[in-house]
């Protein structure tokens, strides 16, 4: 896959010496469906350039709670891998194929050598890293100053296929939403009583998306 570089386009204006270098010496990989790509303690070894695919990057706290920070999808890059790598540290979270991932693998070597020689190039990890800053700073907002319910409500919304059904367990939602398991189930028997969702084993079903979309905006 050698044209891979068309499909970001601040890396495809590179000068030609320069892009070929990162065409050369970077690697097109597959990554499996539930693979842990990095986890807390490990140095990066390569910024990895999505494809195809969705990589879900959370944080683990002590007590074993979970949080979703972001997701990586198609033509993106990995902020936190970009800062380990532009910091010289280890990881202090874990990103997960959560579907069969395809990447660029660009060695660290060789980010180094194209951050020190290519504007284009710096220009480019930077403004992939300050979008996603800013959406970090949204996630840490939600979860400080929103209500747990109207935040229930917009990821349910978020996340249902075109049947409505919402393919995640309580733990998962509630990994999503950086809560306890428990404080999700008490909240969705709620929804369930004003009829707004029905519930299964590892899915919740939206039954009135208008109702459940006017509760999510409504505070």
């Amino acid at each position: 896959m050698a044209d891979w570089i068309e499909q970001f386009p601040g890396l495809s204006r590179l000068d030609g010496d320069l892009r070929e270098t990162l065409v050369r010496q970077s690697r097109v990989v597959e990554v499996p469906q539930g693979t842990v790509i990095f986890g807390p303690g490990k140095a990066p070894e390569n910024l990895l350039l999505l494809l195809a695919g969705v990589v879900r990057v959370q944080q683990v706290a002590e007590n074993g709670r979970e949080i979703v920070l972001y997701r990586v999808h198609a033509h993106e890059s990995c902020v936190l891998t970009t800062a380990c790598l532009l910091a010289y540290e280890d990881y202090s979270a874990e990103g997960i194929a959560e579907t069969d991932v395809t990447a660029v693998a660009i060695p660290r070597s060789v980010f180094d050598e194209m951050i020190a020689r290519s504007a284009d190039f710096r220009r480019f990890v930077f403004t992939a890293y300050s979008r996603r800053i800013t959406d970090l700073f949204m996630v840490i907002e939600e979860i400080a100053f929103r209500r747990l319910d109207l935040r229930l409500a917009a990821k349910l919304l978020e996340r249902k296929d075109a049947a409505g059904d919402v393919l995640l367990t309580h733990h998962q939602l509630a990994t999503e939403l950086g809560t306890a398991r428990e404080v999700v189930s008490r909240q969705l028997q709620e929804f369930i009583r004003r009829g707004w969702v029905t519930a299964g084993r590892g899915r919740v079903h939206v039954t009135d998306a208008e109702a459940l979309g006017e509760f999510a905006h409504s505070a």
